[in-house]
């Protein structure tokens, strides 16, 4: 996944330690939290951060006067936008100086470039455990200091402490984390074709049913960026074969031939198989990117484009860019429920130190601390995972709401599959498994040819 206008992916961190486990705590709290949250207070909406927020420090930082620091990520938009407020925090606190570089996916390619160049960013932001990985095999990472471990260890839950380590050292520090379980909806299209928030899938199938007879396009889907894609898949994949298998196929335990994969594919093919389903067509949706899929959702009052967008908290980026009202106009409910529960999908982007400085150590102790994560807090469509920061800060309910679940379900949760393949499968377009989706969105009904693709890249890439 990716974490907003992405949510990539990533060691095999907490989708590979536990075959068996809940398939999340995080399912029972946000099936009951979210399917609730749409009306949003407006007050609270009207004061992003709350009335809580303070300016006092948590965590001492060294003095940087002059020391400069790049910081590298594959964000852009609203969220490169929020994540510079972050990186204008450190330099006041610090003094030093610090530049965002913008980086191209797949960031270890990417990476590789810069470090082969001589110039490798003080801290690159990673939005796949398997580009972590990568980098501590080529010997980029550097062990996170004993500061940064210091706030991690007050502020983190072992979970996400857990996929920020290889082989037992820490490397990353999971500034930005995501709910990628959530289907956000235009209200006042639901409210004009008499319909509620589905559960269910085949209740989801049936609102869409009556949602296109009304008039307007069920599903905004952005095809054109693979990623969403492969969180269609999960999600579905989760909910329907289970977490055992799920944390399996994650790590190529079991084949993508195998029929729990032919089931979900054939369900996500009874919603992509349907033209009419889809703003565009399926020709539409493949040309369509993430932000515009949502945009176009919450564009033209009652008639837009589409009524229904499914991705993560992070999509409250995008709607913010419309006229929307996130808890009247725009709603949200979780991903129905394709087997006995809904599924809750998480993923989230980890800061490495890529230099041996103190200002690349010092960066790593301010992003583990709840100073940094109010900042990005506080200006929506972010959820941090730092389980000391009061929610108050968050600036409406549905984003505090989706915050709690995320805390609450503790150590038990499943980790962006995608996020956890190496790289070229799991994370690079045109290639691997964002490109077989692709292809298979073309054509829902090529269940086994799709089959094959992934299994054949999956092979590859896993070198199995």
């Amino acid at each position: 996944m990716r974490t907003t206008l992405h949510t990539r992916r990533g060691t095999r961190g907490a989708a590979g330690r536990g075959p068996g486990r809940a398939v999340l705590a995080v399912v029972a709290a946000g099936a009951l939290v979210l399917s609730g949250c749409g009306g949003g207070d407006k007050s609270e909406e009207d004061t992003p951060g709350g009335s809580e927020q303070t300016d006092a420090a948590t965590v001492q930082l060294p003095k940087l006067n002059g020391e400069k620091i790049e910081v590298a990520a594959v964000w852009t938009g609203p969220e490169q936008e929020n994540f510079t407020k972050v990186l204008k925090e450190f330099e006041k606190r610090t003094g030093a100086s610090v530049t965002f570089v913008p980086a191209q996916d797949p960031i270890v390619n990417f990476l590789g470039t810069k470090i082969a160049g001589g110039q490798p960013p003080d801290v690159a932001m990673l939005p796949q455990v398997g580009a972590l990985t990568q980098a501590v095999q080529k010997k980029w990472a550097k062990p996170v200091g004993a500061e940064a471990q210091a706030q991690l260890d007050k502020n983190y839950g072992n979970g996400w402490k857990t996929l920020g380590a290889v082989d037992g050292t820490q490397y990353g520090v999971y500034f930005k984390a995501a709910n990628k379980s959530l289907v956000w909806y235009n209200a006042q299209v639901f409210e004009n074709a008499g319909v509620e928030a589905p559960k269910t899938w085949k209740e989801f199938l049936d609102t869409a049913e009556t949602i296109s007879a009304s008039g307007v396009t069920p599903v905004s889907v952005g095809g054109a960026d693979g990623w969403t894609l492969t969180d269609w898949f999960e999600n579905i994949y989760l909910s329907q074969a289970g977490p055992e298998k799920y944390d399996q196929l994650a790590k190529h335990e079991i084949k993508w031939t195998d029929p729990t994969v032919k089931a979900a594919l054939t369900t996500l093919g009874e919603l992509f198989g349907k033209k009419e389903f889809l703003v565009g067509g399926q020709d539409g949706a493949l040309q369509t990117e993430f932000p515009k899929s949502v945009t176009q959702t919450f564009t033209g009052g009652d008639q837009p484009d589409g009524a229904m967008v499914f991705e993560g908290d992070f999509v409250a980026v995008n709607i913010a860019q419309t006229d929307a009202k996130i808890g009247t106009d725009a709603k949200v409910f979780p991903f129905p429920a394709v087997g006995a529960e809904s599924p809750v999908v998480s993923g989230g982007d980890v800061a490495v130190a890529l230099k041996d400085s103190k200002g690349a150590q010092a960066l790593l102790t301010f992003l583990a601390s709840t100073d940094a994560a109010k900042v990005w807090a506080g200006a929506g469509g972010f959820i941090s995972p730092n389980k000391s920061l009061d929610v108050a800060v968050y600036p409406n309910d549905i984003q505090r709401d989706i915050a709690k679940a995320l805390i609450a379900a503790g150590d038990d949760f499943r980790f962006d599959m995608s996020d956890q393949a190496p790289q070229s499968f799991g994370g690079t377009p045109g290639k691997g498994e964002w490109k077989a989706l692709q292809d298979f969105l073309k054509n829902p009904k090529d269940v086994a040819g799709t089959q094959a693709k992934l299994e054949s890249d999956a092979a590859k890439a896993y070198q199995s």
